[in-house]
């Protein structure tokens, strides 16, 4: 579960957007702050892993606690200029959006995160490949499942989109067979046409023979 700590200066639309949080799979509302100095303290005694920051604050700018804060940051916030873009990209915000924003909005940067999160989070070393592939899924808007190549079942396609959006871990393609009932070789050629239209991430894990199995993630 990813803990998130949301930061605005008008308590109703902190409200709005912890709602939004919670209709996202595996994320929850740690808690809420409304200035600096208690967006500051909420984090260091919740230690959240995910902050969701307003620039505006009443006793402060946002911008200046992303490097304090020790914990991702996604800026939501009205500040259209891009001195204060440019200010918390270079600080270390993961993303940067603009109000208003509807739930899907934020939901498709929350998923993104998610997969970005289990990426980095499993790796014991990292290629360059993998960091790509990592940066690349956090940058993707998470869209809906595509029909597929031609001779595809949609229903197929859902049933695949739907366990891997679900799932905090990456599949095989055995696994996915088994969970929707069909060979791993049908499995595979899905994948394999979801793969190359960008809906799906493939990462490679090698076991003790040194043969590397395909896994494979919601993008």
């Amino acid at each position: 579960m990813i803990d998130v700590l949301v930061v605005d200066d008008d308590f109703r639309v902190a409200q709005v957007h912890a709602g939004f949080v919670e209709l996202v799979p595996g994320f929850r509302v740690a808690g809420q702050a409304h200035t600096a100095v208690a967006a500051a303290e909420t984090a260091a005694r919740l230690r959240p892993d995910l902050v969701l920051l307003d620039v505006y604050l009443p006793d402060g700018s946002g911008l200046d606690l992303i490097r304090e804060l020790a914990a991702d940051v996604i800026v939501l916030t009205a500040a259209d200029d891009a001195a204060s873009v440019r200010a918390a990209l270079s600080r270390g915000a993961l993303h940067y959006v603009i109000k208003p924003f509807g739930a899907q909005d934020l939901g498709n940067r929350l998923r993104g995160y998610a997969r970005y999160r289990r990426l980095l989070g499993s790796a014991t070393g990292m290629n360059q490949s993998s960091i790509d592939e990592a940066l690349r899924v956090l940058h993707r808007a998470d869209q809906a499942p595509a029909r597929g190549p031609k001779g595809h079942s949609p229903v197929t396609v859902r049933l695949i989109a739907d366990i891997l959006r679900a799932s905090e871990n990456a599949l095989s393609a055995a696994e996915i067979a088994a969970r929707i009932g069909v060979s791993r070789a049908t499995a595979q050629r899905y994948l394999a046409g979801l793969t190359e239209s960008g809906r799906v991430a493939m990462t490679l894990r090698y076991g003790a023979t040194g043969r590397p199995e395909h896994l494979y993630t919601w993008c």
